[in-house]
């Protein structure tokens, strides 16, 4: 039977939405309007805030308990979701309806076995009894790009990585073949390579069944390359909708032109671009100069020779790290790190590039000395740091700063933003209670946070200003090298870009050095001067920045590059 596509399966109109806040009212959502017709597949574009994951959890009203929606309709199939009774959703959901959460970390019961998660939705909706239900669990684990899909729903979550997982929710949200299928940011976590595989995977398994999709990103490369339509949402409003084409080369408002301008995936495959943020002049003649008799500037133990030639602030000479293996999976070591080195001049970026378990992030922690080398060595300013203890290591600690991937978990929760700052000089001794908070308000004002800021805790700011926080409290004792651990993957494009200028901005003003930790090569190509990229625990290529993005020699490094979100519509005939 042919489908009519010109009947929208689903028709959201005037769609409003608030949310109770201490504070009062906040309209999340406003005066929304958009079509999805049989077979299409549309993407919402948008930054945090804009509406847009608001917008579809609306439509199966999974909303939160201070949510509602105070105005229009959710037609889906004839049925309007939004005064639909709980029965009627329940209906809906996963059966007629399927969604594929952000977060699978959150989003599947850690106590129940894969096989079980996924067979539920047939067993809820009657499809099927729990034998067959077991069966058709693993056919969908298979069909969700699942190696060996038998021994998975054998599995828990945790034995799993972040991209299986993931294909477990997309497992879960196909298994009932439901008309529409709700991605809600499904591949923000991941690496480029696995992202575009699942998204591929995605694509094939919604043309076999012709289920619609309703993407939700905040990358216009993701929405560009998947989507038959785009809409841009920006405060709760839809502001542009158009397809890929018509938005990528002749964007109407000026938000879709911020977002364009910001995302790195669309800034790849052009010309190389490294813009720095300006800095307030009085930076230079602050703390940051390093001017004599100041309590916050680190330097280098007596017993430590300095960098004679002064050109590189650390070296990693032929690392090494094996990790033993438990006896019940036969014993013997795996080799994380296999013959890794480098070098970086100060002031300038390096950057690590590589999948999850490329060894890269076991990389930066043995420079860091966060971890002891099987062998190789790490000098930082001229001298041997790789087995000091001590005074020596504190010293190094000092002066060698880690920014994380995840502003939220890396920040104290109970401790306001001025406690988190200074909590480095309060380690160290240095400063009166007085110098600290002057120290703080300082820092905040470096990074382009409000001195407001200061009393707040980190749950009342938003991913970007945390991430802010986490490193001003880097610089808070003044280090020489900043190591930097993902510090943008779980940010918009548009505050990923901010945080990217930012950390420009201080390396010009201040000289810092930094060790640049990432999947994303596109992220990369905005900040890094030189760039290694790791695969299996080695440095498969290295060069200039530029250069690799130019003339890549590895098979692997091309891999990377042909996995950047937005090739594919930027290369349309």
């Amino acid at each position: 039977m042919s489908t009519d596509r010109s009947a929208p399966l689903l028709r959201i109109d005037s769609l409003a939405v608030e949310y109770r806040t201490r504070r009062g009212t906040v309209a999340a959502v406003q005066d929304v309007s958009f079509d999805v017709l049989p077979g299409e597949t549309v993407a919402v574009v948008g930054e945090s805030g804009s509406g847009k994951s608001t917008t579809a959890h609306a439509i199966v009203q999974l909303l939160a308990s201070s949510a509602a929606v105070t105005h229009g309709r959710i037609v889906f199939q004839g049925t309007d979701l939004a005064t639909a009774s709980p029965a009627a959703l329940r209906s809906f959901r996963g059966r007629q309806i399927g969604l594929v959460p952000q977060d699978p970390t959150v989003s599947l019961d850690p106590v129940k076995r894969i096989g079980h998660q996924v067979a539920e939705v047939l067993l809820v909706h009657g499809l099927a009894d729990r034998r067959s239900a077991r069966a058709q669990a693993v056919e969908a684990l298979g069909a969700a790009g699942l190696e060996d899909p038998e021994v998975r729903a054998q599995q828990y979550p945790h034995e799993l990585s972040g991209g299986m997982r993931q294909r477990v929710l997309i497992a879960i949200a196909i298994i009932a073949e439901p008309a529409l299928l709700i991605a809600d940011e499904p591949t923000s976590a991941l690496d480029v390579t696995v992202q575009r595989q699942i998204l591929d995977h995605l694509a094939a398994l919604t043309r076999r069944t012709a289920t619609s999709v309703l993407l939700v990103t905040h990358d216009l490369g993701v929405a560009a390359d998947r989507a038959d339509r785009i809409v841009v949402m920006s405060e709760g409003r839809v502001v542009e909708v158009g397809t890929p084409r018509e938005v990528l080369e002749h964007p109407e408002h000026p938000y879709t032109r911020a977002l364009l301008a910001s995302a790195p995936s669309l800034n790849a495959h052009g010309e190389l671009r490294r813009t720095a943020t300006p800095l307030p002049r009085a930076v230079s003649e602050r703390t940051f100069a390093g001017r004599a008799g100041d309590p916050f500037v680190a330097r280098a133990a007596d017993d430590g020779p300095a960098d004679p030639t002064g050109q590189d602030v650390l070296v990693a000479r032929h690392l090494v790290k094996d990790f033993p293996l438990p006896r019940a999976a036969g014993g013997g070591t795996h080799r994380a790190v296999d013959d890794v080195s480098f070098r970086i001049p100060r002031g300038h970026t390096f950057a690590l590039v590589g999948e999850s378990g490329s060894g890269k992030s076991t990389t930066a922690r043995l420079a860091l000395r966060l971890t002891d080398v099987t062998s190789g060595s790490v000098t930082f300013d001229g001298a041997d740091v790789t087995a000091v203890r001590g005074a020596r290591l504190r010293d190094l600690r000092r002066r060698v700063q880690l920014v994380h991937q995840n502003p939220f978990a890396s920040l104290n929760p109970r401790l306001s933003v001025g406690e988190v700052v200074t909590d480095p000089l309060a380690a160290y001794g240095l400063g009166s209670r007085h110098e600290r908070r002057s120290r703080a308000l300082e820092l905040l004002d470096v990074v382009a946070l409000p001195a407001s800021a200061l009393d707040r805790k980190p749950s009342e700011l938003s991913g970007g200003q945390r991430q802010r926080v986490a490193i001003a409290r880097a610089l808070a004792i003044n280090p020489e090298l900043l190591v930097l651990d993902e510090p943008v993957s779980a940010l918009d494009v548009q505050v990923q870009s901010q945080i990217l200028g930012l950390l420009s901005g201080l390396q010009e003003s201040l000289g810092l050095s930094y060790l640049f930790i990432s999947h994303d090569l596109a992220v990369v190509r905005e900040i890094a001067h030189t760039v290694a990229v790791m695969h299996r625990g080695k440095v498969v290529e290295t060069g200039q920045v530029d250069e690799v993005f130019r003339s890549p020699r590895h098979e692997y490094t091309r891999n990377l590059l042909d996995a950047i979100p937005g090739a594919r519509a930027l290369h349309q005939d």
